[in-house]
């Protein structure tokens, strides 16, 4: 068919934004008037990525048939594929005049950088237009934070973009299907028999419900609790990592429950979690090199013996440390961790097992449910003490255990190994004297393992080297550049 006689349309490239409502690609290539051609790509690169992992997939497939379902009523669904998606609008293309992508702009790893980059020179050789939009309020090009606090607040407060496609618009279930039979498709059945959180809108809007309407009462008493957590945490991490909601529609439920005086102190304790949220997506956006070095170049100097047997003990919790061990294990299984807990185990890697912050990524990025660049990284280098900006915490695994699972029910129930053994042997079995294990049936070191490294020496080997290096020159020049480019400024006064 010639170029003149094919229908011109839209393609949208979902990626992170994994909904129909408040999805601003969607809204600006409905609002264009032309056909829009809903498209997702499980790409290669990715799926090949060390980064990810099938609990991921897992969770998009379940938001793409979240979709579909919502899609049914418009005589249309999303059009999803394996492969490349260069390689996908040139076949679309064979169809149909591609006249526009649109999409937002993805804060992602290296690897979906260098897909923009070859996506952009693709679709410019073709002279299709590309408008990408910004994405929860993260900006673009900024050199420093100047008014950014005042930006992000006016793009959260901005009307959410409704989905209202006009008659015909969408593409049709018959028509996507024809477009099918020139690609790879994946298979959309996932597993119900695990522990993860399912994907999509409609489950997103479950969690935040319950959450709005009575689980954030203990928001702040449980926040730091590895069990309590799990239910009064908003859970609502991965419906904003891939998109099922968009932080904007979180920000405006929680500002509507603050004005009504619903649990207003929690509320505002979890707004201001939302806003560090988008501080941390927005620093990597501005120094995405934080994936693979220090963002403090002072501690790129910094070398650490790599030990499998060390990172192996700790990815399946097996260090001989109950509440560290409980942490990793339910993280594998759950995909989900509180946020101490996470600080906790990046710290015992990084601080008492002396090991490489890079070598952590990969490991917590698969197993995170709600793995999101923008706050993995810098979180990561931040609690291994590699920011020099923050205050070096190093979490007793033992003392966090009796503060915040006194009862060990969490340690318990993810090591069962411990589960007969009375409490206060729970935190530290390694302490049981030979007569106490033989009366319990329980040997350290056969039963559960001994403890892989001595707490107290190594909390005081890395605290030792690592205040050392916040007084070195670099580290201190570093820390006025970090602080120029991300501390917030021209913060308007309210009247």
């Amino acid at each position: 068919m010639s170029l003149e006689h094919k229908i011109e349309i839209n393609v949208v490239l979902l990626k992170r934004d994994l909904r129909l409502q408040d999805n601003e690609a969607i809204y600006n290539a409905l609002q264009s008037g032309r056909k829009t051609l809903l498209l997702y790509v499980f790409e290669d690169i990715l799926m090949n990525d060390a980064h990810y992992s099938e609990r991921h997939w897992n969770f998009i497939k379940e938001s793409l048939i979240d979709i579909n379902n919502s899609l049914k009523s418009y005589q249309s669904k999303v059009l999803i594929i394996q492969g490349n998606i260069n390689r996908a609008l040139q076949i679309i293309q064979e169809t149909y005049k591609v006249s526009h992508v649109y999409s937002h702009q993805e804060t992602g790893i290296k690897v979906t950088y260098d897909r923009d980059k070859m996506l952009k020179r693709f679709l410019a050789n073709n002279r299709i237009q590309w408008i990408e939009n910004v994405n929860n309020g993260v900006f673009r090009g900024l050199q420093d934070r100047t008014d950014w606090i005042e930006k992000w607040e006016d793009f959260m407060s901005q009307p959410l973009k409704t989905f209202n496609p006009k008659e015909e618009q969408l593409f049709t279930i018959e028509e996507v299907n024809k477009l099918t039979t020139y690609f790879h498709i994946p298979n959309l059945e996932t597993d119900v028999a695990t522990l993860f959180q399912k994907g999509g809108t409609t489950m997103a809007m479950k969690y935040m419900t319950t959450f709005f309407q009575d689980r954030v009462k203990n928001y702040s008493s449980h926040i730091s609790k590895p069990l309590l957590a799990r239910k009064s945490c908003s859970r609502l991490s991965p419906y904003l990592a891939w998109g099922n909601l968009s932080v904007r529609q979180v920000i405006q439920e929680t500002t509507r429950c603050i004005e009504k005086n619903i649990y207003r102190k929690q509320m505002e304790a979890f707004g201001s979690r939302l806003r560090w949220q988008a501080h941390f997506i927005q620093k990597f956006e501005m120094e995405d090199e934080m994936e693979f070095v220090s963002i403090n170049k002072g501690y790129r100097k910094l070398k650490k013996h790599v030990s499998d047997q060390y990172i192996e003990a700790w990815q399946n919790g097996l260090t001989g440390f109950p509440l560290v061990d409980a942490c990793m294990r339910c993280l594998k299984e759950t995909g989900y961790l509180n946020f101490r807990m996470r600080a906790l185990v990046v710290s015992f890697f990084t601080h008492n097992l002396w090991q490489p912050w890079q070598k952590a990524t990969a490991i917590l990025s698969q197993y995170f449910l709600d793995f999101e660049p923008g706050i993995h990284f810098p979180q990561i280098q931040m609690q291994a003490g590699e920011t020099g900006i923050n205050m070096l915490r190093m979490y007793n695994p033992t003392k966090n255990s009796l503060a915040h699972d006194a009862e060990g029910i969490f340690i318990k129930k993810w090591v069962p190994e411990l589960e007969n053994l009375d409490t206060h042997f729970v935190h530290e079995p390694s302490k049981m004297t030979h007569m106490e294990q033989q009366m319990a049936g329980f040997i350290v070191g056969k039963d559960y393992p001994s403890p892989i490294i001595n707490l107290q020496e190594t909390r005081k080997r890395a605290s030792d080297i690592l205040w050392h290096m916040k007084d070195e020159n670099t580290v201190i020049e570093e820390n006025l550049r970090i602080l120029k480019k991300h501390t917030l400024k021209n913060r308007k006064r309210s009247s």
